[in-house]
């Protein structure tokens, strides 16, 4: 046991599942220890953990729903042992939304907590357990420090022309207005640019984070300047259950002629809805891309069709197009997803080279392409750890 190592632990607290990462600090390097997850707390509990690519725990934890406070619980305990003696520097937790008041990672206090819980209303489904984690560990891990990364802040560079809806004054006033998310994915990938495409990194790009939930975030010289997620995290794109984008006389005619109630329409957006409303079959692309279900294919059309679309739209708020990046689940992994937005875009110069998209990439287009394309794998936890190291200086 070594008491002279320090450690930064990272948590990712969601609805039924709390994802976790330690690093090991070295001077400024960090080098990536535990990582897993806690998942299926509302049905059969199982904590899984790899260091590096040997799985080094997988077990289920007990037959039945475990809640928020006893999963942490267990998981405080697992990482003081996987730690062995390592002093945790301080805590990193992805907190999704900071409104316009928390636009860098913040130490987390008790009237800070109250703060966030402000934003509950904006992120329901994420927020309350972003901050019962920090609210646990606060009592758990005393004298540790807290440190709120937010997925809002990266998008708080977004000009105001571009994050008012078009609503009396009062709204925006009242905090109804364009926020954008997975800004800790598009802040890891801008970081990554420069060492991959000069260009690209001082220039025009469009990032595509494709997964369960799926963005695409306009960046100019690295700074977000539109987004295509906005008040809340179900705008834009179709996601594996959440809608996307809708005319907002859909949702009055849900309400006055279907006679939905507000939870249920709430549950239709978010759960319902997407590649698994569309298809009828699964939220998850590959087994989309596996069948041969006529709405099946559908789902895919409508999710690439949507992806191009709006690319043009980001394209123009850019006034130009350097480059595209994938990333996250689809955008890393899928070759059939990428190839047929690529293929769509021509127009605007980008060339794909076909087997670097097969081997998925970094580049993934051609030499004589005049938007380059790439796969850029996130890494959100390493933002968040890189994030705590500065803020504790």
């Amino acid at each position: 046991m070594s008491v002279d190592r320090e450690a930064i632990v990272v948590l990712n607290a969601g609805s039924s599942s709390v994802k976790f990462c330690t690093f090991i600090r070295s001077g400024t390097l960090l080098e990536r220890g535990v990582r897993g997850q806690v998942s299926g707390l509302g049905t059969r509990p199982q904590l899984s953990a790899r260091r590096g690519e040997a799985l080094i725990e997988d077990r289920v934890l007990q037959e039945g729903p475990l809640s928020h406070r006893d999963a942490l619980d267990l998981l405080v305990r697992f990482l003081q042992r996987e730690l062995d003696g390592a002093r945790i520097l301080g805590v990193g937790h992805r907190v999704v939304h900071g409104g316009l008041e928390f636009m860098a990672p913040t130490v987390v206090d008790a009237a800070t907590l109250e703060r966030l819980e402000r934003y509950v209303p904006l992120a329901p489904l994420h927020q309350p357990h972003n901050l019962a984690a920090i609210r646990l560990l606060l009592e758990r891990l005393p004298g540790v420090p807290e440190v709120a990364c937010f997925d809002t802040a990266f998008h708080r560079t977004i000009p105001e022309v571009a994050q008012l809806f078009a609503l009396p004054q009062r709204f925006a006033a009242a905090g109804v207005r364009r926020y954008g998310f997975h800004g800790l994915s598009y802040e890891y990938v801008a970081s990554v640019l420069p060492s991959l495409d000069a260009r690209a990194a001082a220039g025009r790009t469009v990032a595509f984070h494709l997964g369960n939930g799926s963005s695409m975030c306009a960046m100019h010289a690295g700074r977000s300047v539109a987004t295509t997620m906005g008040f809340t995290a179900v705008e834009g794109l179709p996601m594996g259950t959440r809608s996307g984008s809708l005319d907002p006389g859909v949702l009055l005619f849900l309400f006055d002629e279907m006679g939905l109630g507000v939870r249920e329409v709430e549950r239709l957006l978010y759960h319902e809805s997407g590649l698994l409303g569309m298809s009828g079959i699964s939220s998850d692309m590959r087994e989309l891309l596996a069948s041969d279900a006529p709405a099946a294919r559908l789902a895919i059309d409508v999710f690439t069709y949507r992806a191009r679309r709006e690319l043009g739209s980001l394209a123009a708020a850019l006034g130009g197009l350097d480059a595209v990046v994938f990333t996250a689940g689809i955008g890393e992994n899928q070759a059939e997803v990428r190839a047929r937005i690529c293929a769509d875009s021509a127009w605007l110069g980008v060339e794909l080279d076909p087997d670097a998209n097969r081997r998925h990439g970094p580049r993934i287009s051609s030499a004589r392409s005049r938007v380059s394309a790439w796969v850029v794998p996130t890494d959100e936890e390493t933002m968040i750890a890189r994030h705590v190291l500065r803020v504790l200086g």
